[in-house]
C-alpha cells in the first residue's frame, strides 16, 4: 500500500472538509481519494473521518494523526527543496514581519546579507500587532517573547535583557530611586500590549506600582518619552543603548532587574521554503545576536 499517497489524501481532505476538494487539490478523481483514505484507515485499523453525505469531518484519532501527517509532509518538502533548488540563486522579494524596534537590531546587518544576496528585495513590515502570516503574506517574522502553539516553524535567534532607565532630567528632578520600594513615589511611563491592551508588568516585587502618566503601544514612544523626562521606563537593553551612551538614559536598580525576553524566526509550516527564505533564515540565526548566548 502507498502510504504516502494516503496520508497525502488524508491531509487535503481533513484541511478542506471534502473529498471532492481534496480530489481537486490532489488532480485525482473523489473516489480515488475516498479510496485512498479507506486503505489508510484499514492500515491503521482506526477510523479517522466521519463522513456524512455533505461534509467530512474528523474523529479525535484523526485529529491527533493530522498533526503528526503534516509535519511528514512538512519534512517531506523541505527535503525536496534541499535537493531541487540548491543550486538556485535566491531572488525575488520577501517579506519580513518584525516589531517596531526590530529594525535596530537587524537593520546593521542588511548591508552584508544585500552584498551576500542581491538578487533578494526585502520588504520590511514593522508592526507591534501580531500578524497573520498567511493572511497578510508575509514570508517570515520575527517575534518577541514565548512564541503560542501554532502551526508556525520556530527558530530561537537570541535572548535580550530588561532595563529600568530614566532621563537625567527626570532623576534631577524627582531623585534617583535606591530600591524598588521607592519606585512608588515616581512616575512610569509604560507599554501596552496592542493585542490585548494589557500594560507590560515589571517583574519587580512591588507593593505600590509607580504611577502612569504614560502609556503607548509602541515601545520607541516609550523611549521618546522616558528621553524627554516623563518618567521611568522598563525597556530592551539594546532599545536603551544608544541612548545610555550619549547620556540620555541613565540604567536604575540593575541589580534588581532580572528578566530576559527572547527573539524567534517564525514561517507557515505549510509553504514551501524558497531559496531565499532559506538564505535569510540562515544568515539571521548566524548574525543576529551573536554576542549572545542562544538557547536551542
Amino acid at each position: 500500500m502507498d502510504h504516502l499517497l494516503g496520508i497525502t489524501s488524508f491531509v487535503r481532505t481533513a484541511e478542506l472538509q471534502s473529498f471532492v476538494g481534496a480530489a481537486r487539490a490532489l488532480g485525482l478523481s473523489p473516489s480515488a481519494v475516498g479510496k485512498n483514505v479507506a486503505k489508510l484507515e484499514a492500515a491503521l485499523n482506526v477510523r479517522l473521518l466521519h463522513r456524512t453525505t455533505r461534509r467530512v469531518r474528523l474523529t479525535d484519532e484523526g485529529a491527533l494523526f493530522l498533526e503528526r501527517c503534516r509535519r511528514i509532509l512538512d519534512d517531506l518538502r523541505e527535503a525536496e527543496i534541499a535537493v531541487s533548488d540548491a543550486g538556485a540563486i535566491p531572488r525575488g522579494t520577501l517579506r519580513v514581519s518584525l516589531p517596531t524596534i526590530g529594525y535596530r537590531f537587524l537593520v546593521p546587518h542588511l548591508p552584508a546579507f544585500c552584498a551576500a544576496y542581491p538578487h533578494i528585495e526585502l520588504d520590511l513590515h514593522c508592526n507591534d500587532r501580531l500578524v497573520d502570516l498567511l493572511e497578510e503574506g508575509m514570508d517570515v517574522a520575527i517575534r518577541g517573547g514565548e512564541l503560542a502553539t501554532s502551526s508556525l516553524i520556530a527558530r530561537k535567534l537570541g535572548s535580550f535583557s530588561f532595563v529600568l532607565c530614566a532621563s537625567p532630567a527626570y532623576i534631577n528632578t524627582y531623585g534617583q530611586p535606591r530600591s524598588v520600594d521607592a519606585l512608588a513615589t515616581h512616575d512610569a511611563v509604560r507599554f501596552r500590549y496592542p493585542g490585548s491592551g494589557q500594560l507590560q508588568p515589571w517583574p519587580l516585587e512591588l507593593d505600590r506600582h509607580p504611577r502612569t502618566v504614560l502609556a503607548c503601544s509602541n515601545m520607541e514612544g516609550v523611549r521618546a518619552a522616558a528621553i524627554n523626562g516623563l518618567g521611568i521606563a522598563y525597556m530592551p537593553d539594546f532599545l536603551a543603548a544608544d541612548a545610555v551612551r550619549t547620556g540620555e538614559l541613565c540604567h536604575l536598580l540593575e541589580d534588581k532587574v532580572r528578566s530576559e525576553g527572547q527573539f524567534s524566526l517564525v514561517w507557515p509550516s505549510g509553504r514551501l521554503v524558497s531559496s531565499r527564505l532559506r538564505a535569510f533564515i540562515d544568515f539571521a540565526t548566524v548574525n543576529l545576536f551573536q554576542d549572545r548566548v542562544v538557547t536551542q
